[in-house]
């Protein structure tokens, strides 16, 4: 019956890459790409050499407060994940269009050459809740699961009530004794079928995959299992993803 450890058991970040949470909300800018797999490379020397200055920039004068480049570990046909985050909608907004402009009037050519390779995608606006450990300038970790889940929309405050206070102290215990660097529960502000994200954050695959055993366990208490079983009712279907961090600023 434990859908949601199960879950678990196959990955973010994060994102985001490992968790990006906050007591007052953020909002994460996440472009999933859909990419060749013998081409990724390239993708990724794109994006260092060509977007990553501009990025750095944006952060360097307070545009945005971070980005993250992700590469898929394990998980479904998304391939790599571009990450802005932001202190508002507003700010999501200015920055976006104006890194879009920049990018594609200095670098034309590298943005022809990596819509080539990474040719498809879907975007997602996340909000962060006070739900979670860390924020985005903490200690994300190398690695990250995300479980992203499809919900009932009417039960959505149910299931952040659940998370808020019988499932979610499970993960602040081994994020308090350092399996986890981070973790996070947040809510999409705008996208496509997936409602809520679960992410955890850790130093490696291995540390990861042992914090999950240990959660698996405290899971087992008859309390926090009956609200893993809501919870499985309310978020129905979810998706699992690992992320390693290819690059994180700052």
């Amino acid at each position: 019956m434990k859908k949601l450890v199960i879950a678990l058991a196959g990955t973010i970040f994060l994102l985001f890459a490992g968790g990006v949470v906050a007591q007052e909300s953020q909002y994460a800018y996440a472009t999933y790409f859909v990419c060749s797999p013998d081409g990724e490379s390239r993708a990724d020397e794109i994006i260092n050499s060509s977007y990553k200055p501009h990025y750095d920039a944006a952060v360097e004068h307070g545009d945005i407060e971070s980005w993250s480049w992700l590469q898929h570990y394990a998980g479904g046909e998304w391939r790599r994940v571009l990450v802005v985050i932001t202190k508002d909608i507003e700010s999501m907004l200015d920055a976006s269009g104006a890194l879009g402009e920049i990018i594609s009037e200095r670098t034309p050519e590298a943005g022809r050459a990596f819509s080539a390779i990474c040719s498809s995608h879907v975007d997602y606006v996340w909000r962060t809740m006070d739900i979670g450990s860390g924020s985005a300038s903490d200690e994300r970790g190398d690695v990250g699961f995300t479980v992203y889940m499809q919900c009932d929309m009417n039960r959505e405050d149910e299931a952040d009530k659940l998370m808020r206070e019988t499932i979610g102290p499970v993960f602040d215990k081994h994020t308090r004794e350092g399996e986890l660097t981070s973790w996070g529960w947040l809510s999409q502000y705008l996208g496509g079928k997936y409602r809520r994200i679960l992410t955890m954050g850790s130093t490696d695959h291995k540390t990861l995959m042992l914090a999950r055993e240990a959660i698996h366990a405290d899971f087992d208490d008859r309390k926090v299992s009956r609200a893993v079983e809501e919870m499985n009712e309310i978020c129905h279907t979810h998706q699992d993803y690992v992320w390693d961090v290819l690059i994180q600023e700052p």
